[in-house]
């Protein structure tokens, strides 16, 4: 029998050394391993089956890694993790100590631009291009970047600024008409549309009559083409940005792929290729239900992927619960996502409410500052965003809504570690970020119940405000069918202990709830990191021999900082513990082992506690 041609590839020059028409055969075999790997371990399957010939295609033709290939996101990179060396690394794909799910400098040359966040390729590969001009080299820069992540405004600024240019960038556009969600907006609607029928080919194949013509109009023929070429086709607004547009072409037909990118290497300029794929190609289930099959956590490759039903309520439903229940209270609510219907648990509200539910696509700054002027006139918003993906909206939050103390409310989802994305979509900075931000509401839920009743309180509220809860399930507590709120300010002593008090802040509750037991220890569920409940700080303090702060945020200017200037503010001084992450960036893992890796499970606290409390003895 012979031998695969995946299991004699061990870096591109071995695949370049192939001849093109053992390609398709190389193309099949790595679709059957990614289902097969991504099956035992989880990860991202759908996009990643969508990019196999174009990976496969632009090893072949561009002499990597000394040609840069740029990722978008990332989420689509494994055939390129796997062509660059790191095959039986996937057996440990995002698993601890094992390979990221994105592309990561340190991991390997190959990767170029380390990603997680959308729409930032053109960018990166547009500085690299400019600096192998500086330093004299023929390198090229490619940036593969997806529909979806073209709605994002960071895109179109680096498009901008590329078009101006005479560098040899390439730009290719994989068009598979979906990011996770589906994608919306205009431009998603020009390029279906401007692609569909056959109008198209019709209209191309009578610009490519006209031009056959006799030299004599050859220059009316031209202008005639670019008459024709700016009616029907999608590349005349990237025309209009300075690049030659080319296509689209079949992003799965490996001939017309290497014929293409062939050609584009011998040009001079910035050059855009839009790549038409389909996203789970070749595996059905996941062509048939891409979302379901975007991200996926262990399956039987031959049952597909079974729909999640029953067990706990995560955070992210009981959000989404509850919007619909206040949106029935108050029909001035909306809600808005950056292109996370899915994630952010907003499904049901864009069904049972779609003319209150606006999905903006990728563009977070775009999303606060919608949802401010639609605060300016009445409407109350909710936005749902990661917290990872907040980060790209702060200039949005603090000039546009805060700075005008509008009521616009954020819902932020992913708080704290996440697990097996890793550091990229880890929500580690978030109260750090907000905590300084004047007129700003924060409050952090210890679990489903009081989730849903801080929502409340933050939409009441009228000024900016935010709820932040992590990923996953809490404890399972009993949620109340109401919409009560609760007294802002206001936190709760969970139980009442000696000499130690523990002032936990959302999803370190419970573990310091499990600490106490073995330490006797108090322990303050304060609700709002701001405002800071400041009688029960001051009462705390009066009472104990150590206040010990938790929260799952990094400790530099987090929750527990705020709890120091407070007590400062009112003239205590006392023995104060910070617990939080640490001032690293956190790898992959498993949650629970991640937290219990930084001390912020019930073991660590109490070890930390009593270490601290040895040296006041002392």
């Amino acid at each position: 029998m012979a031998t695969p041609l995946l299991d004699t590839l061990h870096t591109p020059t071995d695949l370049r050394a192939l001849a093109p028409a053992e390609l398709p055969q190389l193309a099949a075999e790595l679709r059957e391993f990614l289902v097969q790997s991504v099956s035992r371990t989880g990860g991202h399957l759908a996009s990643n089956l969508g990019t196999i010939e174009l990976t496969l295609a632009l090893h072949y033709v561009f002499d990597t890694p000394r040609d840069r290939i740029v990722w978008d996101v990332g989420h689509q990179t494994y055939a390129h993790k796997i062509l660059t060396g790191r095959r039986s690394a996937m057996a440990g794909l995002r698993r601890p100590g094992g390979i990221a799910g994105f592309p990561r400098r340190v991991e390997s040359e190959f990767d170029a631009f380390g990603v997680g966040h959308s729409s930032t390729s053109i960018s990166a590969a547009l500085g690299m291009a400019e600096a192998f001009r500086q330093l004299g080299s023929s390198h090229r820069a490619v940036a593969i970047i997806g529909d979806g992540a073209m709605t994002a405004g960071m895109a179109f600024e680096a498009l901008n600024n590329a078009g101006a240019t005479d560098l040899p960038l390439l730009v290719v556009l994989n068009d598979n008409d979906m990011s996770i969600s589906p994608n919306v907006g205009a431009l998603n609607n020009y390029l279906a549309r401007m692609m569909s029928g056959k109008f198209y080919a019709a209209a191309r194949r009578a610009g490519e009559r006209v031009l056959s013509v006799a030299p004599p109009i050859r220059e009316l023929a031209k202008r005639a083409e670019e008459h024709m070429k700016g009616m029907v086709t999608p590349g005349t607004l990237f025309e209009e940005f300075g690049f030659n547009y080319i296509g689209p072409i079949d992003g799965h037909d490996l001939d017309v792929l290497l014929e293409t990118l062939g050609n584009i290497k011998q040009l001079s300029g910035p050059q855009f290729l839009h790549v038409v794929t389909r996203k789970g190609k070749g595996y059905e289930p996941a062509e048939t239900n891409p979302c379901l099959y975007h991200g996926v956590s262990c399956f039987d490759p031959a049952a597909g992927v079974a729909e999640k039903t029953g067990g706990k309520p995560t955070y992210t439903q009981v959000f989404g619960d509850w919007l619909c229940d206040m949106a029935v209270t108050d029909t001035r609510l909306v809600g808005i996502t950056p292109a996370m219907r899915e994630g952010s648990g907003l499904v049901r509200f864009s069904e049972q409410f779609p003319k209150r539910y606006f999905d903006v696509g990728i563009a977070e700054q775009h999303a606060l500052t919608f949802a401010a002027g639609l605060a300016c006139e009445g409407v109350k918003p909710v936005v749902a965003i990661y917290s990872t993906f907040l980060q790209r909206a702060y200039d949005q939050l603090i000039h546009d809504v805060a700075l005008q103390n509008l009521p616009v409310m954020l819902a932020i989802d992913r708080a704290g570690l996440v697990g097996a994305d890793g550091p990229t979509h880890a929500g580690s900075f978030d109260l750090s970020f907000l905590r300084c931000i004047p007129n700003l509401l924060i409050a952090a839920p210890s679990d489903e119940n009081e989730c849903r009743r801080l929502l409340t309180t933050a939409f009441l509220h009228d000024g900016p405000s935010a709820v932040r809860y992590p990923r996953g399930s809490g404890g399972g507590a009993a949620i109340e069918p109401g919409l009560e709120p609760v007294e802002i300010g206001k936190g709760l002593l969970r139980r009442r202990g000696h000499d130690v008090a523990l002032v936990a802040f959302g999803s370190l509750v419970a573990p310091s709830l499990q600490a106490a037991e073995a330490l006797d220890a108090s322990v303050a569920d304060m609700r709002f990191v701001k405002p800071l409940d400041l009688d029960l700080l001051r009462e705390l303090a009066h009472s104990h021999r150590l206040l010990v702060t938790l929260e799952e945020n990094t400790v530099a200017g987090g929750a527990g900082t705020g709890v120091a200037e407070a007590l400062a503010g009112l003239g205590l001084s006392m023995p104060i513990l910070h617990l939080g992450l640490p001032d690293t960036f956190i790898e992959h893992g498993d949650p629970a082992a991640m937290l219990a890796g930084c001390g912020l499970d019930a073991t660590g606290i109490v070890h930390s506690v009593r270490q601290r409390m040895i040296l006041l003895s002392e």
